[in-house]
Formats: structure tokens, C-alpha cells, sequence
């Protein structure tokens, strides 16, 4: 296995599949067009999705393409507890979402993105930094999907990375292109379905091929102590606490989780988003007991590339026809993430660019779907682009993934704290964004007291994640109180050593600088925010409700002003 080569179809092999996916995959949005779209259904199907779609969108949406090689890789990089690692903190990604995504909803329930919310709470400018982010989460998610497509079909075909590029980045647009969100969420079910029956499919062929639960046991041998430690420290450190303090920044910072949020009816918030954590977190962990498989059994990625990994174990051990359905599962993972990226994308540009400053609350709905389409094919264009030159984007994941972190106490605070202000918003994210890059690219040394200082500020940062997670579940009290705690945890045991994690400690810094500046900043201020006024500068976009989106309006839709739209 170790010099094998990976399994090659022939050039017209692959181009039937995936004009057998992409085409079937249009094929089904065509059911759901509209002679003339309206701008609410384009971005959030008129707030009425309901729990099966809406739980298969959101599982659908969170397993892309890196999920599977990242899965693996944890796996065997890690050993036993890598799957866990990856999968469960990935999970409560969207778990997490629930208990804050309801005060969301409560406040705005006719909003089509955070952004909205943000604008009506504070104005341009905290709206515009949480739009950026969400802006560049989007594109790079885009040109990280699209990279996927094309490294998936230079390796198993004769086909060139550019060809699977542009293939996948046309046919996610094709679909997507005029229904928008009701185009994603419907072909999200569909994928969703296949994805889970091949992986029910694949993940045990490939495991019972290798030996099955024998040869895993025997091949445990093979593990350095680390490794075989369920409980290992470098597992914890490197790879499952950097995920947990992740998991706020996702779900609060992810246009594409919260789009979902204000679209599936209120009532089926909870049930939509605990099935979405379950789902996701079963099917990516049992992708990453294949890399730990591949470790137990000593087989060393193909050219030293983990990316080769899993492609390089389905190949190996399987036939050709489930070597077929495994690349079907690939380009469906990642199409069903890249179409959601581009209705995350044109609704942003839609909501918060056009319709909240530009058109300045008078959007007229026909400009706004010009707008979102015009953005969907830019976005294309753009990720296709960048993801042919195979850059490395890792640069551009520590700064969005910073911004998501620095973002997420200012947004949440904002949504229960009648107090903070547009300028404690503003100011706390960008301080916490110079502290970050301080930390991260190290640009003064972290030791002594310099590092002591960074230490405190993510040991804040620490018991804010915690004291945050419970008051989302458990109120106010035991939220202060599971902060605390946590704070004073993190002083005793992480001060002296976490300087050398430089990753985490750059992520909690963000966390923690942010909450100070901003909490403090607020305290001066004598705003007492009426939260009821939110409900009244946030409606929809066109002058009819229907049932979901499946009519068309009955009139040509003139501008409309969203303080008397309700």
C-alpha cells in the first residue's frame, strides 16, 4: 500500500459523473423556479423552511470538502482521540447557535443576516466589520471547496486541477444561480441523502477491507503512547482545545449558520439545529477512524501528502464502483458547502451593502436579486481564480478566524446588554484584531512579563468562552459563575506554559481583549438601548408573503421603506 499509486479513471469517466451530478442537481432546482423571484426567498425562503430540510441544510452545509481530509489526518495524526476531536468540536459548532440564535430571532424575526440585526442595534460601521468577515470567510471557504474539486480530479483522473476547478465553480453556479438559498437548501436534502448512504456505505467497506475491528486492535502496537492516550495532552493543546475555542467564532461568525437560523420557522430553531449537531458529528467522525485505520495498519500517505489519504484508502481497498460513489461523496460535500456560500455571500452584499447602505432601507427587491446574482458570479469567477493558483490561504483562515473570535462578545453582549455602544463595538474588535496579530506572528517576544501579560489576557479570554457556553444554556448566574471558575483555572494552570501554544494563545487573547475593551468602554456610556426598536427597523424586502416562496408576486414590487413595512 505504501507504493501503491491511487486508482485513475479515464477522462470521460469523470466528466460523465460529474455532468451526472451537476446536471441531476439543476435538474432538481428547476422544480422550485419562479417566473419572477423575490428578494426575501432568495435570501432565507421567506423564514419558512421547515425542520427536515432545514437539519439536512445545516449538516449538509457544515461537511465540506475539508471535512473529510482534515477528519482523516486527525486521525492519523493524532491517534484515537484525533476523530473525536475533530468531529465533536465541529459539531457544537452549530450547536452552539441554538441558545443565542434565539434571542436573534426574538429581536429580529424578519432578518435575513446578523449584519441586519448589528445595523439596526448600532449602524454601518459594527454592521460593515461583521459583513468583512463574513465576506472573507465565504470567498475563502469558496476557493478552498473549489481547491478540493480540482486536487480530487487531477488525482483520479487524467484531467487537470484547473479543469475540476472551473467544473465544480460552473456547476455549483448553474444551480444556485436563480433560486438562490431555496436552491441550496433543496439540493442540500438531496446531497445530504446521498452523502449519507455512501458514507454508511464506504466507511465500512474501507474498515472491513483493512482487517475490521481485529486488525485495529492489533495495530494498536503501532501508536506512540501519545497516540493511544484517549486523554492524550499534544492531542488537547494542538488540535481539540484551538477547535473548542472555535466553536463561538463559527457559530456566531458564520454567515451560512446563521442564514439557516432565520430562515427555518422559529418553532424548529432547536430541533433543526441539536439534529444538524448529531448528524454532522457522526458522519465526520467516522471519516477520521480512517485515518486512524491508515495509522494503525503503518501506511504512509502517498507522497507524503495527507490530502492523498483517504482517496489513497479507497483506492487501495475498494473497487472501482465504490471508488466511484467516494468521489460522488467528495463532490458533493463541497458543492453542498460552496452553494451556500454563495447564497451567504449574496445575501450580505443584498442585506447589509445595498439594502441597509446603500439603498439605505428604501432597497427596491428586483435591484437587490440583481445585486445578489451579479454577486453570486463574481464570487465564482473569484474563487475559481485563486483557487487555480493553489495559494496558500492559511494566512488569510488565522485572520478571519481571529475576526470571527474578536467579534463574538461585542455581538453577543450587544444582544442582551442594553449598554454597549456603537464605538464599544467598534473598538473592541479592533484592538482585539492588533493584539491578535501581536500574539500570533509574535511581533514581541512572549516571555517574561510580555508573555505573563498575553497569558492573563487569554486566561480572560478562557473563562469568557465558558462563562458565555453555560449563560447561553443555563442563564445568567451560572454563566458568571462557570466564568469565573474558569478564569481562575486558567491563572493557576495555564500561566507559565501557554505561551508556547502560540495558536491558542492568539485566539483566546482575541476573546479576551475584546470582552475588556468593550465591556469597559460601555460602562462610561449612558445608553440604555430600546431592544423593541430593532423589531421595527428590521422587516422584509417585498410587499407580499407567500407560502414559502412557491408564488409569484402579484405585482411588479416598488421601493419599500423597512420601518413601515411590518
Amino acid at each position: 500500500m505504501n507504493n501503491a499509486s491511487l486508482h485513475q479513471f479515464s477522462t470521460l469517466t469523470v466528466i460523465l459523473l460529474m455532468l451526472a451530478f451537476y446536471g441531476g442537481t439543476y435538474l432538481l432546482t428547476l422544480g422550485i423556479r419562479k417566473k419572477k423571484e423575490d428578494a426575501d426567498a432568495f435570501m432565507v425562503s421567506n423564514h419558512r423552511v421547515g425542520f427536515g430540510i432545514g437539519a439536512a441544510s445545516m449538516t449538509a452545509t457544515w461537511i465540506w470538502a475539508a471535512s473529510f481530509y482534515a477528519a482523516a489526518t486527525s486521525g492519523y495524526t493524532y491517534g484515537v482521540s484525533g476523530p473525536i476531536h475533530y468531529g465533536l468540536w465541529g459539531a457544537l459548532m452549530i450547536l452552539f447557535i441554538y441558545p443565542f440564535g434565539r434571542r436573534f430571532r426574538k429581536l429580529a424575526p424578519d432578518a435575513h443576516t446578523l449584519g441586519e440585526l448589528i445595523h439596526a442595534r448600532h449602524g454601518s460601521s459594527s454592521q460593515l466589520i461583521l459583513a468583512l468577515s463574513n465576506l472573507m470567510g465565504s470567498i475563502i471557504s469558496l476557493m478552498v471547496n473549489f481547491t478540493a474539486a480540482g486536487a480530487l480530479v487531477s488525482v483520479l483522473s487524467p484531467l487537470s486541477f484547473q479543469a475540476g476547478v472551473i467544473i465544480a465553480g460552473v456547476g455549483v453556479l448553474l444551480y444556485t444561480l436563480w433560486s438562490g438559498f431555496r436552491a441550496s437548501v433543496l439540493t442540500d436534502f438531496a446531497q445530504l441523502v446521498a452523502l449519507m448512504a455512501i458514507a454508511v456505505v464506504i466507511i465500512p467497506a474501507v474498515f472491513f477491507a483493512m482487517g475490521g475491528p481485529s486488525e485495529l486492535v492489533a495495530g494498536l502496537d503501532n501508536l506512540s503512547a501519545e497516540q493511544a492516550n484517549f486523554f492524550s495532552v499534544d492531542a488537547v493543546l494542538n488540535q481539540g482545545a484551538p477547535f473548542f475555542v472555535a466553536v463561538l467564532a463559527y457559530a456566531i461568525g458564520n454567515q451560512t449558520i446563521s442564514q439557516r437560523l432565520f430562515a427555518v420557522k422559529e418553532e424548529h430553531i432547536k430541533p433543526t439545529f441539536l439534529t444538524a449537531t448529531i448528524g454532522y458529528g457522526a458522519i465526520v467522525i467516522g471519516l477520521g477512524m480512517i485515518g486512524l485505520m491508515a495509522l494503525t495498519l503503518g501506511i504512509e500517505p502517498l507522497n507524503g501528502d495527507m490530502n492523498n489519504l483517504i482517496p489513497q484508502m479507497v483506492s487501495g481497498y475498494l473497487p472501482p464502483l465504490f471508488i466511484a460513489l467516494f468521489f460522488i461523496l467528495v463532490i458533493g460535500s463541497l458543492s453542498s458547502t460552496a452553494d451556500s456560500d454563495l447564497s451567504a455571500l449574496s445575501a450580505i452584499m443584498m442585506a447589509d451593502v445595498y439594502g441597509k447602505n446603500i439603498a439605505r432601507g428604501k432597497a427596491n427587491p428586483e435591484r437587490m436579486l440583481l445585486v445578489g446574482r451579479l454577486t453570486m458570479i463574481i464570487a465564482t469567477a473569484v474563487g475559481i481564480v485563486f483557487a487555480s493558483f493553489s495559494l496558500d490561504i492559511l494566512v488569510m483562515l488565522v485572520f478571519v478566524g481571529a475576526l470571527w473570535g474578536a467579534i463574538v462578545f461585542p455581538v453577543i453582549a450587544s444582544c442582551f446588554w442594553d449598554r454597549v455602544t456603537n464605538a464599544a463595538f467598534t473598538t473592541s474588535v479592533i484592538v482585539a484584531m492588533l493584539v491578535f496579530c501581536v500574539a500570533r506572528f509574535e511581533w514581541v517576544p512572549l516571555s517574561g512579563i510580555t508573555g505573563l501579560i498575553f497569558e492573563i489576557l487569554a486566561s480572560i479570554g478562557g473563562g469568557v468562552i465558558i462563562g458565555l457556553m453555560a449563560f447561553g444554556f443555563l442563564g445568567r448566574v451560572v454563566g458568571f459563575t462557570a466564568g469565573i471558575l474558569a478564569l481562575l483555572a486558567m491563572l493557576i494552570f495555564a500561566t507559565g506554559f501557554l505561551r508556547d501554544y502560540t495558536v491558542l494563545l492568539a485566539s483566546l487573547t482575541a476573546y479576551g481583549t475584546s470582552t475588556l475593551v468593550c465591556i469597559a468602554m460601555s460602562l462610561t456610556s449612558r445608553e440604555h438601548f430600546d431592544f423593541n426598536s430593532i423589531r421595527e427597523r428590521v422587516g422584509n424586502y417585498d410587499n407580499h408573503l407567500d407560502d414559502g416562496g412557491a408564488g409569484n408576486p402579484a405585482n411588479e414590487p416598488a421601493p419599500v421603506s423597512l420601518a413601515t413595512q411590518r
